[in-house]
């Protein structure tokens, strides 16, 4: 297998149908019993995506490097695999409606207890089951592309990153609504917690059959958690943002521009991952890549392979978003800036934050290489998790710049009209 070759991926590959759908979904959950903001930090990238591209990555490593030709190795390389995000997906979905409290508490003064409850469970269950049914479609395509003789790695992630935070927001909604319509039942909420939260022990003894599983159970925590923290930052922003009237419409603009930077330096992480795998060992940099903190230039502008892919990545940005923003005009045209200065500067955020976010790849990748740790499981939780805050925060700035420039034109037009004859 050409390792060049691994991990590649078509354009068409970033997901229009998940950045539309998950677009639509916060917005229609405005006057539900979660708000978008609360909706958004309780479900961050950490939770759906993450890991559902973290499986499809194990999994296909372990598929490439034929630890599943064993029909015996292959069973518990998939239940250790599925155990493992369960066990993930768990503490992460526990922690991560707490997280949200906390940061609404800091913004608002108040807490609500009785939210808590609420998102708790309803993030809870929502990660237990996106995890066990994204999980079992990785594991499905894996399978499926071995046999088939394609890389997994080619099908799986892109799917795991399309579907995840599709999957997760449309479970979240469901549940979160049957919690909200019950909430008069005391210990219905709890039970879910408790009962969720007990099986953990069986999903750790499960995953521990597996040697490279239980070093990531054991050290896979921080980028998880953190991510998740980072994330939710993005969340506090859209908090800040989205019942105002010069952000209309940034709910369908986020899971969009989160979406496509979150993909893209994903990909070019496994890429340089996958590059190292090949000509270097774990804790050796080749010569070429011994600087930390190599020249922008040299990320973007040589004719090495991991330059050259970043600028393949770099040039997907405006057509992708150019098809994205038709769309969304097509469909919710009357709930979205049309001006064309908002195009402009909505393009400009989404280049500056590929261009931020690939060098950083670069620089993360070659860090935790020398550091002999994995890049997939350390570099992409935490640069898909600031590819949100800095999605969010850049696209909250085009919505006010553009509100700023129509207001300022809308008075130089009003002023001559409303002064002496």
């Amino acid at each position: 297998m050409d390792g060049t070759e691994t991990r590649q991926r078509r354009a068409g590959e970033l997901g229009l149908r998940y950045t539309l759908s998950t677009g639509r979904l916060p917005r229609a959950s405005e006057d539900g019993p979660l708000s978008v903001p609360e909706s958004q930090r309780v479900s961050p990238k950490p939770l759906g995506t993450e890991l559902s591209r973290e499986t499809a990555l194990s999994i296909g490593l372990q598929a490439n490097t034929g630890q599943m030709d064993d029909p015996r190795e292959q069973h518990g390389v998939i239940s250790s695999n599925l155990a493992l995000i369960q066990v993930q997906a768990t503490v992460v979905g526990f922690l991560a409606p707490l997280a949200a409290l906390l940061l609404g508490a800091l913004s608002t003064g108040e807490l609500d207890f009785e939210k808590v409850k609420l998102l708790c469970a309803s993030s809870v269950i929502t990660a237990f089951l996106a995890a066990f049914a994204l999980g079992m479609l990785m594991v499905c395509i894996v399978i499926g592309a071995r046999k088939l003789g394609v890389n997994p790695d080619n099908i799986a992630t892109p799917i795991a990153a399309s579907l995840g935070d599709l999957i997760t927001l449309s479970i979240l909604a469901f549940f979160s609504s049957f919690f909200y319509k019950h909430k008069d039942s005391r210990y219905l909420t709890p039970l879910v917690c408790i009962g969720l939260m007990a099986l953990t022990p069986v999903w750790v003894l499960i995953a521990r059959k597996n040697p490279p599983i239980v070093k990531i159970l054991k050290f896979g925590w921080f980028p998880i958690i953190l991510a998740m923290v980072i994330s939710s930052f993005g969340g506090l922003i859209l908090n800040k943002t989205i019942s105002k009237e010069q952000y209309k419409g940034m709910a369908i603009f986020t899971p969009i521009i989160c979406g496509v930077g979150g993909n893209l330096v994903a990909i070019q992480t496994s890429r340089i991952s996958t590059y190292l795998h090949m000509w270097s060992t774990p804790g050796v940099l080749p010569l070429w890549m011994k600087k930390f903190w190599p020249n922008p230039c040299s990320t973007f502008c040589t004719s090495e392979i991991n330059s050259m892919s970043a600028r393949v990545l770099l040039f997907l940005v405006i057509p992708g978003h150019l098809i994205f923003l038709y769309v969304i005009y097509l469909v919710e045209g009357h709930l979205v800036p049309n001006s064309k200065t908002f195009v402009v500067f909505y393009l400009l955020a989404g280049l500056i934050q590929v261009t931020i976010l690939l060098y950083l790849a670069e620089v993360m990748v070659r860090l935790t290489w020398h550091q002999a740790l994995d890049p997939d499981n350390h570099c992409i939780p935490y640069l898909t998790g600031l590819g949100d805050l800095l999605g969010t925060g850049l696209l909250a700035l085009c919505f006010l710049i553009s509100w700023l420039l129509s207001e300022a034109e809308l008075d130089g037009i009003l002023e001559p009209a409303s002064g002496p004859p």
